[in-house]
This record gives C-alpha cells, sequence and structure tokens, in this order.
C-alpha cells in the first residue's frame, strides 16, 4: 500500500550543525521511502527536508512540498505547493496530507507537527538519537507512549531507518 509519510524536523543550512550530522540519515530516509514507492511531504525548504527529498528524488520518489509563504522550495521537489501561509500553519496543513509522519531531531515547529500529528491520531515515529523535539519529547510522554491521557495515538521509537520502515509498513506506527 502506497503511503503518504511525512517526514518533519530541523530546518536550517546543511552545512551547519546540528543538520550536517544527520546528512547520512536523512539521505537515507529519503531513498527507502523512495525504493518502497511511498510519497514523500515535507515542509519543502532547506534543512532535513532538503536531505530526505534528495534522497528521495535521486532515487525515483516523489516528493511534495508543502511550502511556507511564496518561499521557495528545494530544488528536489516534484510539486511544490506555495501555501501563502506562515510555517506554523503550513505545519498544520501538513498534517492533513500525511498518512503517518517520521521525525528527525527538530526545534519548536516540529514539537508544533508533533503535536498535530497526535491531535489528527497520525501515527508517529520519533527516529531516536536525532536529537531536537525527537528526542525530547520521549521523556514526558504518558506511559512512553501518549501525549496525553486520552491515548490519541501512540507515538513510536525508532533507532535505525529500517525500523522506522518496517514499523509503518507493518502497521505498528
Amino acid at each position: 500500500m502506497i503511503m503518504r509519510i511525512g517526514v518533519i524536523g530541523y530546518s536550517g543550512d546543511i552545512n551547519e550543525p546540528p543538520v550536517k550530522y544527520l546528512r547520512e540519515i536523512c539521505e537515507d530516509l529519503g531513498r527507502k521511502i523512495a525504493l518502497r514507492n511511498h510519497v514523500l511531504i515535507t515542509g519543502g525548504t532547506d534543512g532535513i527536508m532538503d536531505l530526505v527529498s534528495k534522497g528521495a528524488k535521486e532515487n525515483g520518489g516523489t516528493v511534495i512540498g508543502i511550502v511556507p509563504g511564496k518561499e521557495n522550495g528545494n530544488s528536489y521537489l516534484s510539486y511544490e505547493l506555495k501555501t501563502g501561509i506562515d510555517s506554523s500553519m503550513r505545519s498544520v496543513l501538513m498534517m492533513y496530507n500525511v498518512d503517518a509522519v517520521i521525525s528527525v531531531g527538530g526545534k519548536a515547529g516540529t514539537g508544533l507537527e508533533i503535536f498535530a500529528a497526535y491531535l489528527m491520531r497520525i501515527p508517529i515515529i520519533l527516529l531516536r538519537g536525532t536529537g531536537g523535539w525527537t528526542d525530547r519529547i520521549s521523556n514526558v510522554l504518558i506511559e512512553g507512549k501518549y501525549l496525553d491521557e486520552r491515548k490519541l495515538v501512540e507515538l513510536k521509537s525508532a533507532w535505525t531507518v529500517d525500523d522506522a520502515m518496517n514499523m509503518l509498513e507493518n502497521k505498528r506506527a
């Protein structure tokens, strides 16, 4: 079954920390999404969005960027959707267009995306060891897997790209 997989995480210069340390993981994630014929959806700009898009596009994948405002997306997008809205609202809009989310590191915007996915009951995979909100949020989960008492959807932890993909494809997400 083809899925629309949203990848969220750090924005910023791909040659600066912390993004530069995640290059291999992000390109591998994009590659594996493409080789399994899933559609990659990101915020479409820089940072991990650029790297995961590169991995997918170079392996024949379809990459959709839901871009804030009137910004230009990265050069690996198959389709660029300019939203005309700020990045936080774009993040919520993005969640209406994904079947599952994989989180890689991230700042406050990534935290917002995690919460939006949770509230929409979208499966969330935290790619652990990547820093930022992806790792930080695991410390506050109820029963190690929920953001609140409603238990809307479990947040799963994966320690490798292969684990994350297997969780999604085996309906364990």
